[in-house]
């Protein structure tokens, strides 16, 4: 691209704006703290995977494989992490899931051998967990009365600018745009799109759903399965966004005194949903944010491009936990009573993989991949806590 090009000129324009207000903010700092070997050992001790679905350490093979596919094409002395007192390259990510993967024929006897083999560094400050999963929602690959709600591909006016050769500062960020009248201008939000139907009739639809709050709750988890009149299955992948900033719904609503502050999940902004259609798209398009997506007969694949291993996977921020990473947790799972009201179960600790990213997770926020069908979708719906989180690096001989 010309540096005479008016489109570069702008975008230099728009980018050295982006530069000066966030020299103005205050940037987040994080602190983590190495463990001792015993500790490590007591943490390992603690490792429940039965409360992942796992019968067998074994049986967390392909999920290591899945990173290793990742980490394997990253340069060995290339820089995954340098954050606080913490630098971590892809060659020790890597180390420490061959490592892993070696180990696991003896883990079940012995599940201490990863206090011995790993040195456990933990995330000082608090980490919070939330969850997604993998919804399912009726849908049809051709329009109706009953199937009348667009799930659309990628626009070929959406267009793309990476944004790191502008300054450091925005190393992997990416602005989002379309042309109009020559002019760079933002792309479509989801009033645009949703009320102002500023896609329709352009050849974008991929399949039509029932209820448009499945499509807004399918492009909260970025993926999700169709489930076909005639019961077939066809999964529903990402493959791209509008660039808006993700505003969450459930805070909006609380806000606006909607929802109390101790009653906000998945579920109670459907059921409010359910009662007020009146409000519905209102509140829908106070997400700016829009998500697009693709057919597939596989998945669901997270931001590696690999497979996601329900209770195993995680989606983090990589500057805080780099795609790839090892990790044990913490965490309490949410627990249905007698009458199907929501209580927390006691905590457990468990073994994770970064894997996935997502525009919501940023800084100390945890998504944990909780898989499909009914428990998995109630999980990602009330999981809302504090946990503990310890990366799993291996010990230099």
């Amino acid at each position: 691209m010309s540096f005479r090009n008016p489109l570069y000129i702008r975008l230099a324009s728009f980018a050295l704006a982006c530069i000066l207000l966030a020299a103005c903010a205050k940037q987040p700092t994080t602190e983590y703290t190495p463990v001792s070997e015993s500790k490590a050992d007591a943490i390992a001790r603690q490792i429940d995977i039965s409360k992942q679905g796992l019968t067998s350490w074994n049986d967390l093979a392909p999920a290591l494989e899945s990173s290793l596919a990742y980490v394997n094409r990253k340069p060995a002395d290339g820089v995954a992490l340098k954050r606080d007192i913490l630098t971590i390259t892809w060659g020790e990510l890597r180390a420490g899931l061959l490592l892993m993967r070696n180990l696991l024929p003896q883990l079940d006897q012995d599940p201490s051998l990863l206090g011995k083999h790993f040195r456990f560094v933990q995330i000082s400050k608090d980490p919070k967990f939330t969850s997604y999963y993998e919804p399912a929602i009726e849908a049809n690959l051709t329009p109706s009365s009953v199937y009348a709600y667009p799930i659309y591909s990628v626009p070929g006016d959406l267009q793309s600018v990476d944004l790191t050769p502008f300054h450091p500062r925005f190393k992997g960020e990416r602005l989002y745009y379309r042309l109009e009248n020559g002019k760079v201008v933002p792309y479509f939000h989801r009033a645009d799109i949703d009320s102002d139907k500023k896609l329709s009739n352009k050849g974008l639809e991929i399949a039509w759903a029932k209820d448009p709050v499945d499509i807004f709750f399918l492009q909260v988890q970025g993926s999700g399965r169709l489930i076909l009149p005639d019961g077939h299955e066809m999964h529903v992948l990402y493959a791209g966004k509008n660039g808006h900033q993700y505003v969450s719904l459930g805070r909006v609503m609380k806000e606006a005194g909607l929802l109390g502050p101790d009653n906000i999940s998945m579920q109670s902004i459907r059921e409010y949903l359910d009662r007020n259609p009146q409000k519905m798209q209102e509140l829908l398009n106070t997400n700016p944010s829009y998500v697009f997506f693709r057919l597939s007969d596989k998945g669901p694949f997270g931001a590696m491009n690999q497979p996601l291993t329900a209770r195993v996977s995680l989606a983090t921020d990589p500057l805080l936990l780099p795609l790839g990473s090892l990790m044990t947790f913490t965490i309490p799972l949410p627990d249905k009573g007698p009458a199907g009201e929501f209580r927390q179960g006691p905590p457990f600790t468990g073994i994770g993989l970064a894997q996935d990213t997502g525009g919501a997770i940023k800084g100390h926020r945890l998504d944990f991949f909780s898989g499909y069908g009914e428990e998995a979708t109630w999980v990602a719906g009330h999981m809302n806590t504090p946990g503990s989180v310890w990366i799993m690096l291996p010990r230099i001989p």
